[in-house]
């Protein structure tokens, strides 16, 4: 699917390059490519739709329900950026059993009150059920007395794989144009003022860059020295082939996320060619883009079976797959959505997705082209900018990765 470098006739210049073609960057690559055309080059590290970063997979949650502000304002806008791919392709992308929020009230009560809060201040409808009201609606799940559900109908699924793949197929029938496995060695500064992307198959100058690079985020733009602080984990995945899956499809059965004091659970119904999919959220071990281990921890999937076994046990079945995938975070694990003005180049757009981007993914691809395009864009971005402590104190405390273990 993507083009060669005999493609380009020798063409070295693009009004928009995009660097990084996963989720966000194939978003960036879909929404420039309706406005610009044939003035848009992709660049991708490895081959199109390859398993090296956190973009991959037939299933990602999408919700509206989220404890912060800036989030829940935007989660409309994700449905609708997705329902313009759809539109324009004839594909089905998003999938909405309902979603669920659960925790033992006791223990993660005030967890639960802040999605709950959030959505009320945000008009986002949904409902609150004890362990009776969410075992009738959903009789797959077995909880005591101090479970407590909040349920939203529009949670669901989107399909990742399909998405990259549509965002990347719609640019280039607008003309775009998509190089893999061409990863991108420096940014500077052109002598005619526009920017120089240099890369294996040459230099390519712009007007603008788009940079989602995921875990190799800082590779690319410490040549025009920036750095995010970011930690890249790598995290877990388990498909279970229920011999009840009957009860698990996406007409029976809502996606949903597990709180408890220690960790974050995050379930879904079988969809594609998948099984019933579990996973535990940011928990993993810390390591680098080009360094991991690709091996499953066999502790975090004993850990999800034996939360199944009580809360839903026909759920589980025989392993089909457990992988992994990187998370690439921030401190305070919010967005990064913002230009390097800081460091000299306001014509560089910078993007980290935090390790819970895929459902914004195409949301976020038409804010960073609006960006690139216009200057600014038409929805609030002003908490995912650079100028906030989590990104410029060395001394800011990540709120979720103390104690990790490294594996770099």
């Amino acid at each position: 699917m993507a083009n060669s470098i005999e493609d380009l006739e020798g063409r070295r210049h693009f009004d928009y390059i995009v660097i990084g073609c996963g989720g966000i960057g194939s978003g960036a690559l879909y929404w420039l490519a309706k406005r610009a055309g044939h003035n848009v080059l992709g660049l991708e590290k490895f081959d199109l739709g390859h398993y090296n970063g956190g973009s991959q997979d037939v299933s990602r949650i999408i919700r509206l329900s989220y404890t912060k502000d800036k989030y829940v304002r935007l989660t409309p806008h994700t449905f609708t950026a997705w329902e313009e791919v759809e539109r324009e392709s004839g594909m089905q992308l998003v999938y909405k059993p309902g979603g669920l929020m659960l925790g033992d009230r006791t223990k993660v009560g005030v967890y639960l009150d802040r999605y709950a809060e959030c959505m009320e201040r945000n008009n986002i409808p949904f409902e609150r059920w004890d362990n009776q009201q969410l075992m009738r609606r959903y009789p797959q799940f077995t909880v005591g007395p101090d479970m407590e559900a909040l349920y939203q109908k529009d949670g669901g699924i989107v399909d990742a794989a399909m998405g990259n793949s549509l965002h990347i197929q719609l640019a280039q029938g607008r003309g775009a144009k998509v190089l893999d496995n061409c990863p991108v060695n420096r940014i500077a500064r052109a002598q005619n003022g526009q920017l120089e992307v240099s890369t294996p198959a040459g230099n390519f100058t712009c007007k603008r860059v788009i940079v989602a690079a995921g875990a190799w985020i800082n590779h690319v733009i410490s040549s025009i020295g920036c750095h995010v602080p970011v930690y890249v984990t790598e995290e877990n995945v388990t498909y279970f082939g229920s011999p009840h899956v009957k009860e698990f499809t996406k007409d029976k059965f809502p996606i949903f996320m597990y709180s408890s004091p220690e960790r974050d659970i995050y379930a879904l119904p079988v969809h594609a060619i998948s099984g019933t999919k579990i996973g535990i959220d940011a928990r993993g071990y810390l390591v680098s883009g080009d360094k991991r281990t690709w091996t499953p921890d066999p502790h975090k999937l004993q850990i999800v079976q034996d939360v199944l076994k009580k809360m839903c046990p026909k759920f589980l079945g025989p392993v089909m797959q457990t992988k992994t995938c990187l998370y690439t975070m921030t401190p305070d694990r919010d967005f990064l959505v913002d230009t390097a003005a800081r460091a000299g180049f306001p014509d560089v757009v910078v993007c980290c997705g935090a390790g819970h981007a895929y459902k914004f993914a195409s949301l976020l691809g038409k804010i960073l082209s609006e960006m690139a395009v216009d200057g600014g864009t038409q929805y609030d971005i002003s908490g995912f900018s650079w100028d906030r402590e989590a990104l410029t104190n060395p001394d800011f405390k990540p709120l979720i990765f103390m104690g990790y273990k490294s594996k770099m």
